[in-house]
């Protein structure tokens, strides 16, 4: 049975706060990740350079010039153009078929329902697109989702990606179907239906990311260490250029998800609705009486009632850094607000890296969740 029909009911349930320990690791619905008010409709989108690309692209590909052998410093327009040149000649994708590859990928989560008998996917689908957008760097201007290289081995390697082999997989089937979409489109776009099909707000999103090559890799160190404090927050979404209210904004994705022992080395979920988006990250922060966990793995909290949630030390001084403190009392205080801030956050965190001049439209477009019509 699909569980499309169940997916609106079950998104909105939370579970009571003395739900057993055991009864939780039977019923909630997530996967791993260790980290990680809509704008109205757009109008239709002004015609695009893709045909212009495309064009371009058949030239290189008539003279037999593959994709993998320009520069890096060649044109990102010629390089785009090789690029749906080589899938199929005057094929320009519009807006509705990205909404069919976004109703695919919500259908296949759908139909797998979960991974290891336990855990539903979208989370880890969510981390999959934070973690290709998040290695950034404002400075040297490399990194981001533009290239999707966490294809690539070192970076499929690094300690923060462990356990986003499941989602790429995934992610291979649908690009299998949809060849046409590049690795850092698809990777998007699967996060965006991750938080609107996990009850969270829309998310402005646009497509014109463009596949590159391992030498475009990102070195290891550029993601959070959840081990660390405010100052180490600071520099590292600094880096990528958010400001203190964003980087607790972003946190707030750990609404949803846990983290896997055998991944991250942390574990358990940090809500008790793990496959639904609140602000109940921000609320059970300031609500609960966290204590330090007594156990052989990494530093980590508990809640002193239930000891069934858990929250990390970068968790931690969101309520302890006084100027994070007031951002996080105030997405406790306001749902509305963190969906506001949080559907802004994450549209920038995955447009980072990718030049302006390569987006397919001037504004993003509002994807259809796959139950509207």
């Amino acid at each position: 049975m699909s569980f499309s029909l169940l997916r609106a009911p079950i998104r909105r349930a939370a579970l009571p706060k003395s739900f057993p320990r055991t009864q939780l690791a039977n019923q909630i619905r997530i996967s791993s990740r260790r980290f990680s008010t809509p704008p109205p409709e757009a109008g239709p989108a002004p015609k695009s350079n893709t045909i212009l690309y495309v064009g371009i692209g058949a030239v290189f590909v008539a003279a037999g010039v593959a994709y993998f052998t320009l520069s890096d410093s060649g044109s990102t327009a010629v390089k785009s153009g090789v690029q749906a040149a080589k899938v199929k000649a005057n094929f320009v994708p519009t807006k509705e078929d990205y909404q069919k590859v976004y109703n695919r990928i919500a259908k296949k989560l759908d139909e797998a329902g979960n991974y290891d008998g336990r855990w539903f996917l979208w989370p880890v689908l969510l981390r999959l697109a934070w973690h290709t957008s998040g290695t950034y760097d404002k400075d040297t201007k490399t990194g981001g989702s533009n290239y999707a290289t966490m294809r690539f081995s070192p970076e499929s390697q690094h300690g923060a990606n462990a356990g986003l082999n499941v989602a790429r997989d995934l992610m291979e089937n649908i690009k299998q179907e949809f060849p046409w979409i590049s690795y850092g489109d698809l990777w998007t776009l699967g996060g965006v239906a991750a938080v609107q099909e996990m009850a969270g707000p829309k998310i402005p999103w646009r497509p014109g990311r463009i596949d590159g090559v391992a030498a475009q890799a990102t070195p290891d160190g550029r993601l959070p260490d959840a081990t660390q404090g405010s100052d180490h927050l600071r520099r590292i979404f600094g880096r990528m250029g958010f400001s203190d209210q964003e980087i607790v904004a972003l946190s707030g994705g750990h609404a949803v998800g846990r983290c896997h022992t055998d991944r991250s080395g942390f574990d358990g979920p940090w809500t008790f609705s793990p496959t639904t988006i609140t602000n109940d990250f921000y609320k059970l922060l300031f609500d609960e009486k966290w204590t330090w966990k007594k156990w052989g793995g990494p530093k980590q909290l508990e809640d002193k009632s239930t000891k069934s949630l858990m929250m990390l030390p970068t968790d931690y001084v969101l309520v302890q850094d006084k100027s994070f403190k007031k951002h996080a009392k105030a997405y406790a205080e306001d749902n509305e607000l963190f969906f506001k801030d949080f559907s802004a956050v994450v549209a920038k965190l995955f447009e980072l890296g990718v030049p302006t001049e390569q987006f397919v439209a001037p504004e993003p477009w509002i994807m259809k969740n796959a139950d509207e019509k």
